[in-house]
């Protein structure tokens, strides 16, 4: 798309679709302006520290504002932290965190770079690595660069302050962490960066490096931090309340159908492509009487087919309306235990197989009814099963596995 093809209002409306904040707009007005009038696109910049390879929708809320600038005809910035993720980054964290390796960074750096682009667009993006301008500061440019802010400056961000409060602490090199987020900015020339509500701190970091520096400062753009399937925390591997867009089709697909019909509104707003027109008619539809799961299945094939393709999305639909009935999916995994007895407890022939992690999440899953084996309900924490059988064993709704015991 050229850039003067939407009119500046209707590419603000788009821009801050979803959005926390935007600092600031008046000053976005102008760069949207002379943009359309120069033909020249924004420079879009959003940094991501190569601290974990596998995204998660959560992370996918920043990418697809970044799809959404592409759409609009701008350029994409898309800056992997291997220089500043080997510092690690301490935003919202209560301790120091230990640094990455430089093999590390570099091959989550590979996973990185190899998910994004189910969702950007190849040639409006330009993959950097802040490696690139901060290792060649060296002593005396990053001398030059801490003389630039106070420590009490510093600590007016909340996580340091409550570090400090609480005698938590604050080593010195994570000073340095927002600095050299904001000197990226510097070297990338941005005219918008976007990031997290946590991020806040940091990205205003770089319009007063950029200022210092003689530059036309940054707008900065904020996302909200997506909840996960719990509706209370953010989305996160670490608290298991998150859909990866790695993940199987039918495990995104089930995921998505899980969600509360409330929360299933602020993942459409955030991650679906469709238009707000579009959403707002769905709104009314449902007031009116329309069932919001016909309007998740929709999203959650929506989401299948943008990580994997169509006719994985449509199998994923039967697969879920099969599970839904109370029946065995097709495709269940095989898989064989080997004992050393005449025969095993349930709670480890689950652990073998799979779909638990512990005993004790086998004896839960037990306790609260979700186990079956062979579409029986188990209820029975000692039942043992005999070498030679095979067995359909299900944990919840999603988990099943075809055991033969040998």
């Amino acid at each position: 798309m050229k850039i003067d093809d939407v009119n500046i209002n209707q590419q603000l409306a788009i821009i801050k679709r979803g959005a926390e904040e935007l600092l600031i707009e008046a000053e976005l007005l102008e760069k949207l302006k002379l943009s359309a009038k120069s033909g020249q696109p924004l420079r879009i910049k959003a940094g991501f520290d190569p601290t974990a390879p596998d995204l998660h929708l959560g992370h996918t809320v920043l990418i697809n504002k970044l799809r959404q600038f592409q759409e609009l005809g701008h350029h994409v910035l898309f800056l992997i932290g291997d220089f500043t993720g080997m510092i690690g980054d301490p935003t919202g964290k209560s301790a120091t965190r230990p640094p990455l390796t430089a093999e590390q960074v570099q091959e989550n750096a590979k996973s990185y770079a190899a998910q994004v682009f189910k969702i950007l667009n190849p040639e409006q993006t330009e993959v950097v690595f802040n490696s690139k301008w901060l290792a060649e500061l060296g002593a005396a440019g990053m001398l030059k660069l801490a003389a630039s802010h106070t420590v009490a400056r510093m600590l007016e961000r909340d996580d340091f302050t409550k570090r400090y409060k609480s005698n938590q602490p604050i080593a010195i090199h994570e000073f340095l962490y927002p600095l050299l987020q904001g000197y990226d900015s510097v070297a990338l020339k941005a005219d918008v960066e976007l990031g997290g509500t946590d991020q806040k701190f940091n990205l205003l970091m770089g319009r007063e490096l950029q200022k210092q520096a003689g530059m036309p400062q940054q707008c900065v753009l904020t996302m909200p931090l997506l909840e996960g399937l719990d509706g209370v925390n953010k989305m996160s591997k670490s608290l298991g309340n998150y859909i990866g867009i790695a993940e199987a089709p039918e495990v995104i697909f089930a995921k998505i159908m899980s969600i509360s019909d409330e929360l299933m509104w602020r993942y459409i707003e955030l991650l679906s492509y469709e238009s707000l027109e579009t959403i707002a008619r769905w709104k009314s539809e449902v007031v009116a009487g329309s069932n919001p799961r016909d309007i998740k299945v929709g999203f959650a094939q929506e989401i299948v087919t943008r990580f994997h393709n169509p006719a994985d999305a449509e199998k994923a639909l039967a697969d879920f309306q099969t599970r839904s009935k109370g029946g065995i999916p097709k495709d269940v995994p095989e898989i064989s235990i080997n004992i050393e007895g005449e025969s095993i407890g349930i709670a480890q022939l689950l652990k073998l197989a799979g779909l638990v992690e512990s005993s004790s999440e086998a004896y839960r899953a037990i306790d609260q009814g979700g186990v079956k084996l062979d579409s029986e309900k188990i209820s029975d924490r000692n039942l043992q099963l005999n070498k030679g059988v095979t067995v359909i064993a299900q944990v919840g709704k999603r988990k099943f596995a075809n055991v033969t015991i040998l």
